[in-house]
């Protein structure tokens, strides 16, 4: 491990890797809790899998951006740490599958070669920035988003206010009003607007999907683009006090906001704006790299199959702002590609594009910035790697989680399922290839990575029970979700539950009856005209399990009999209630609010010595066998059960002294005495924890 220290130039990288490993060799030898352990791995990108032993890797793309060298750089870890197979996420991450722990931290030494990051891909952070697959190339957007979306990136990575939150903190970028980042369903969204020249965002707030989506509330009409980091920073100060942290179920913000109401959340928020070390953070679009492109002369070639090559130009090709220029979409089944096709695309986008490529929300690749004469050429090439398959973005376009192929939350195959309805429209419905009116997605369970429930046509894992007690993989297909444009969408309905071998006869009954009776209008206003009623009819047949056969009990894309097994999530951390860990962890945050300190970053020194007051105060409570849930709760009852008892003597009350934190601004003179008035609190708690002990 000590080879890190000589080859990662960047010391903060450096230190997150080798805590890392040593962590993992704690963990190892028993002296780190288990549950403390997948905080922590969960934070750095480390993602347990159904199969027992490996780890799934999640990549943090910002905005889905890659570069040829990144490409290159993600296939060859891929190969080296894992099988070779590359996975696009609906957050445009890559992730990787079947990783050996011990080997987790030289693989993210490999990947900082290239400036690509494991951290805050997974846990209770802010997550994946995610944004257009289009900007900075859209005719219409008024803006490019990219330099935005990649400042939000650079100031919460590692900052201090988002690390420990009750629940992940997911954020989109829009390019345009036809809101491709769907702001709808993030905790922040982000719409490009410009209002008397001036550059600036309508901000959308509490969105989320999961098994209660929740549309977001609109927040600001306009904001200007120097205010979003520190709205944000509010935004996140807010719910990393006051959101949910003893219920998983109930964690996300989107939780916090119907609770306590759209306006207490902004005076919080307001409130909190004096503990912000800047009011303005101007962000320089202007020095943000763009990609340029190569130009070459036009290679002469032949296309064998001019109908097809024309059919692929109709559902692929994508006009640019950039006159004379295109992107193309790479239609990828499943998200899933191999690091050959990858090693062949970097040289292919390196050639004849600018050396850079987007991931899509549709788990999807586009290449931008090719000139039109290079379209016939880069064609060729796209065929030869079985990557000119037509209907980008298309009805045909299948989104889908991982489900039960690696994930511990899946509870029934979603690319199996997948797989076989893009057969069944491709073959039988060819008319889809060309139709981008219709979208499909399946999830694997409830928690709705492949984002079923804002779907026209959306498919959930379940299971069904019959009266012998035999279980069978099931969907719960529901319908008429969608996105509607400038910060509005609609959920679907949960129509009928089916076993998963109906599926495909259900999406045909769906796409016969839409062809036949609708007269041309989109899906989504076909089903609001009939409502839910009608196609639940049009399907409850497909319900019935007492003739089930032995098919019907072997999930799609399997063999063996369906077996339902659901492990533990980790799409966030957990509670801990080591007592000591707490302690411990109180310390190693005083440490980092004094290296903060000596690095002039005081917003960030009285953040860290915050959280250590909180966890201090926390430990206490727990020995008294009192239940912790969030931080305003744990400031508020600690002076109950402590302070007005005198259990512990402090010159003030104990929410008096945490929450200096927002009623000083960040001067050096605040986190001196800060730090000293935590390091005393933990002193005496600990003193009176000792006492409790040796009574």
């Amino acid at each position: 491990m000590q080879s890190f220290r000589t080859e990662i130039e960047n010391p903060v990288v450096e230190k997150d890797i080798l805590e890392l490993a040593n962590k993992i060799e704690l963990f190892k030898n028993g002296k780190v809790d288990e549950e403390k352990f997948r905080s922590l791995r969960l934070a750095r990108g480390v993602y347990g899998q159904r199969q027992e032993g490996v780890q799934m890797i999640r990549i943090k793309l910002p905005y889905g951006k890659v570069t040829s060298n990144q490409l290159r750089r993600i296939s060859e870890v891929s190969d080296e740490y894992s099988r070779g197979r590359l996975h696009i996420t609906t957050r445009q991450d890559i992730q990787i599958h079947y990783v050996d722990l011990d080997r987790t931290p030289e693989l993210w030494a490999a990947l900082e070669k290239d400036d690509i990051t494991l951290r805050e891909a997974c846990g209770n952070t802010v997550r994946n920035v995610t944004a257009s697959e289009t900007a900075g190339i859209d005719p219409n957007e008024p803006f490019d988003v990219s330099p935005y979306a990649h400042a939000v990136f650079q100031y919460f990575l590692r900052n201090p206010i988002s690390q420990e939150m009750g629940r992940k903190f997911k954020v989109s970028f829009s390019g345009t009003d036809e809101d491709t980042g769907l702001s709808y369903m993030h905790d922040l969204g982000f719409i490009a607007k410009m209002e008397n020249g001036i550059r600036g965002f309508k901000v959308m707030l509490g969105g989320g999907l999961g098994s209660q989506p929740r549309h977001a509330d609109v927040f600001y009409e306009f904001l200007a683009t120097d205010k979003i980091i520190p709205l944000m920073e509010g935004v996140v100060r807010i719910f990393d006090r006051h959101g949910e942290r003893k219920s998983r179920a109930k964690a996300r913000m989107k939780f916090l906001i119907k609770d306590i109401g759209l306006e207490a959340f902004r005076r919080l928020v307001e409130e909190e704006q004096l503990a912000i070390p800047q009011k303005s953070v101007i962000i320089d679009a202007e020095a943000y790299k763009i990609s340029v492109p190569k130009k070459i002369v036009a290679p002469k070639v032949e296309i064998a199959d001019q109908k097809a090559f024309e059919l692929w130009k109709s559902t692929n090709v994508i006009p640019q702002k950039q006159e004379g220029y295109v992107a193309i979409g790479i239609k990828v089944l499943l998200g899933d590609f191999y690091t050959d096709k990858a090693r062949l695309l970097a040289d292919l986008i390196d050639k004849y594009a600018a050396g850079e490529l987007r991931l899509s929300l549709r788990q999807n690749i586009l290449i931008p910035h090719v000139h039109e004469d290079l379209v016939p050429g880069v064609y060729t090439i796209l065929e030869k790697l079985g990557f000119a398959a037509p209907g980008y973005n298309k009805a045909i376009d299948i989104t889908a989680c991982p489900g039960t192929d690696t994930c511990n939350l899946g509870i029934a195959s979603s690319t199996g399922i997948a797989e076989e309805l893009e057969r069944i429209i491709k073959l039988e419905y060819p008319q889809y290839l060309e139709k981008d009116d219709m979208v499909i997605k399946i999830s694997g369970c409830m928690n709705a990575c492949g984002q079923h429930n804002m779907a026209n046509i959306g498919f959930q894992g379940m299971s069904v029970r019959t009266k012998d007690k035999l279980v069978a993989p099931a969907l719960q297909v529901l319908l008429g979700g969608g996105n509607m444009g400038d910060g509005n969408g609609r959920f679907a309905d949960k129509v009928v539950k089916i076993p998963s071998r109906r599926g495909p006869e259900a999406l045909r009954r769906i796409l016969d009856d839409f062809e036949k009776n609708s007269s041309g209008i989109p899906f989504m206003d076909y089903y609001q005209q009939k409502g839910e009623k009608y196609f639940y009819e049009l399907l409850t047949d497909l319900s019935n399990i007492e003739n089930l056969t032995q098919e019907d009990f072997i999930d799609w894309g399997n063999e063996e009999k369906y077996v339902k097994e659901i492990g533990i999530g980790e799409c966030a951390g957990v509670v801990i209630d080591l007592i000591e860990t707490l302690f411990l962890e109180s310390e190693e945050k005083v440490e980092n609010a004094e290296e903060s300190l000596v690095d002039n970053i005081y917003s960030d020194a009285i953040y860290h010595a915050y959280s250590a007051l909180v966890n201090s105060a926390k430990a206490l409570l727990l020995a008294e066998n009192k239940k912790t849930n969030t931080h305003a709760g744990i400031i508020s009852q600690f002076d109950e059960e402590f302070v007005t008892t005198g259990k512990i003597a402090l010159s003030t009350t104990f929410s008096s002294l945490a929450y200096q934190i927002k009623e000083n601004a960040p001067t050096k003179e605040f986190a001196l005495s800060y730090i000293k008035a935590t390091q005393e609190f933990i002193a005496k708690a600990r003193s009176l924890r000792t006492s409790e002990i040796t009574a």
